[in-house]
């Protein structure tokens, strides 16, 4: 089990909750604190004593307030942890759901775990902290389903030229007339909306917009 713990997190109830929950298994030396750069120094410094954090439990989102920040998030503080520090176990508890956003948390910052802040998250957490501390990785059940059939999802060669065509500014309505000079089958304007709205479903997006921003992100189109 971990030896000292590092909890980033700027609400003091969400702090409290998760410093129980590590007590409660049996880890004495954990600390917390309400900023992003008040982790990044502590993490450093404890690394400069020889006493290195094992375990880094943060949110993403940080509310402003009078004192700024250099470092803007929970996203910057994982990726500048690591830099210095990439043994440093990295559990991420926040209210975020979008899949896409886990699986790159994952994928590109190599974090250990995700526990999503919702009912029964003490629970996931102890789970979490377990299972990292047996070399595992951890998702909540429904991250994992969400993340699962994304990375699942196969898309066709018309379905990626249209992403395309809205990546580059065409109009929705004018995407018919792209489709059928170009002779691709099928290139009705209800067959392009119901090809989004399949695709939108999937990723579990309500707009274009963000369906795009996912599909870029990951190097779809």
């Amino acid at each position: 089990m971990f030896r000292k713990v590092l909890i980033a997190e700027d609400h003091e109830m969400t702090s409290i909750s998760v410093t129980k929950t590590i007590s409660e298994l049996g880890i004495a030396d954990t600390q917390y604190t309400y900023y992003c750069d008040d982790a990044m120094m502590l993490l450093k410094k404890a690394q400069q004593a020889g006493a290195p954090f094992d375990l880094l439990i943060t949110d993403l989102s940080f509310e402003e307030d009078h004192r700024k920040q250099k470092i803007a998030g929970g996203e910057e503080l994982i990726a500048l942890s690591k830099s210095f520090q990439p043994n440093l176990k990295v559990l991420v508890f926040s209210a975020e759901n979008k899949s896409a956003l886990v699986d790159k948390l994952f994928t590109d910052f190599s974090i250990d775990a995700y526990v999503r802040k919702a009912r029964h998250d003490a629970k996931d957490l102890r789970a979490a902290i377990e299972a990292i501390a047996q070399g595992k990785k951890y998702m909540t059940a429904d991250l994992k389903q969400s993340v699962k059939v994304k990375n699942t999802f196969e898309f066709s060669s018309i379905d990626l030229t249209i992403l395309k065509l809205l990546s580059a500014g065409t109009k929705q309505k004018d995407i018919p007339a792209y489709l059928q000079a170009n002779k691709i089958t099928p290139s009705g304007l209800s067959s392009v909306e119901k090809r989004l709205n399949i695709m939108k479903e999937v990723m579990g997006f309500s707009k274009n917009e963000q369906l795009i921003a996912y599909c870029k992100d990951y190097g779809i189109i």
